[in-house]
C-alpha cells in the first residue's frame, strides 16, 4: 500500500494540533478547533486517528470526556465538511470505545447517513468493528478481516481491533485471533505493554497460565512510569491469571484425592 508523500515538518504540525486540543480539555471549543486544524493540514485518516484517539483519551483522563462536549447529532449530521465529520467521528467513537459503550457505538455508526456510512474511513470502520466484537457478535470477525486488509501496520487501528477481541469473551476463536493479530507488525517486537496485556488475557482464557503470567509481567516492566490507571488494569489481570491457575491446581488436587490408590 502506497502512502501519500507529506511535506517536511508535518509531524511537528500534527503534534502542535494535538497539543492545542489537549491543553484545556474543559474548554468546549477544542473539538471544533481540532477539526479546523486537521482541515488546514489536509490530514489523512491515519493522521486524524493518531491525533483524535490521543486527544479523546487525554480528555477522558482529565475528567472531561469528549462525550460531554459532542452530541450524537453532531456526529451523524448530514452536510458536514468531510474533515469535520471525520474528526467528530474519530473523537466521539473513540470516547465510546474508551467507556466500553459498544451498543451505543454501534447505534451511532448505523445512524449515519447512508453515503457517510458507505464512505467511512478505515479507522472509523475499526471502531465500528470494535463495537461488534465487544458484544461477541460473530459478524465482527468478518468485518475485522476487511479492516485488516486496508489497515496495514497502522498501530492505532490494530489496537482498536485487539481491544474488541479482548472484550468479546464469547467470540468463537476470539483468543486465538487475538494472539494471531498480536504477532503481526508493528506488534511483533513484543515491546508494547498494552498488546502484552491483551495477550495475557487471551492466554488466560486458553488456560495457558504460565505464558500469561510471563506476558503480564513483561507488560508491567515495560509500562511507562506514572500511568496509574493502566497499571491497575495490568495488576488486576495478573490477579485473575493467578486465581485461575490456583483454581485449576485446586481442582486437580481434589481429583487426585478422590482417585483410588
Amino acid at each position: 500500500m502506497s502512502l501519500p508523500v507529506r511535506r517536511p515538518g508535518r509531524a511537528l504540525a500534527l503534534l502542535k494540533a494535538k497539543a492545542r486540543a489537549t491543553a484545556n480539555p474543559a474548554n468546549p471549543t477544542w473539538p471544533g478547533r481540532l477539526a479546523a486544524d486537521l482541515h488546514a493540514l489536509d490530514a489523512d485518516w491515519r493522521e486524524s486517528a493518531e491525533v483524535c484517539a490521543d486527544a479523546a483519551w487525554a480528555a477522558r483522563t482529565a475528567g472531561h470526556s469528549v462525550l460531554s462536549l459532542l452530541s450524537p447529532n453532531q456526529v451523524t449530521a448530514a452536510g458536514l465538511d468531510p474533515h469535520a465529520a471525520r474528526t467528530y467521528q474519530h473523537l466521539y467513537l473513540s470516547g465510546l470505545r474508551y467507556d466500553f459503550r459498544c451498543p451505543t457505538l454501534q447505534s451511532v455508526v448505523e445512524q449515519l447517513p447512508s453515503a457517510a456510512r458507505a464512505g467511512l474511513d478505515c479507522y472509523s470502520q475499526a471502531l465500528y468493528t470494535f463495537a461488534l466484537l465487544g458484544q461477541s457478535r460473530p459478524e465482527g470477525l468478518d468485518l475485522m478481516d476487511e479492516v485488516l486488509d486496508e489497515a496495514g501496520d497502522h498501530a492505532k487501528t490494530l489496537h482498536v481491533l485487539l481491544h474488541g477481541l479482548w472484550l468479546g469473551q464469547d467470540l468463537d476463536q476470539g483468543a486465538e485471533r487475538l494472539l494471531a493479530l498480536s504477532s503481526r507488525p508493528p506488534f511483533d517486537t513484543g515491546t508494547d505493554p498494552i498488546v502484552l496485556f491483551r495477550v495475557a488475557g487471551a492466554l488466560r482464557r486458553l488456560g495457558r497460565y504460565k505464558e500469561a503470567l510471563a506476558s503480564i509481567d513483561r507488560a508491567l516492566d515495560l509500562l511507562r512510569p506514572g500511568d496509574a490507571a493502566v497499571h491497575a488494569d495490568l495488576v488486576r489481570e495478573r490477579s485473575l491469571i493467578a486465581a485461575a491457575r490456583d483454581a485449576l491446581r485446586h481442582r486437580c488436587a481434589r481429583a487426585l484425592e478422590g482417585m483410588p490408590a
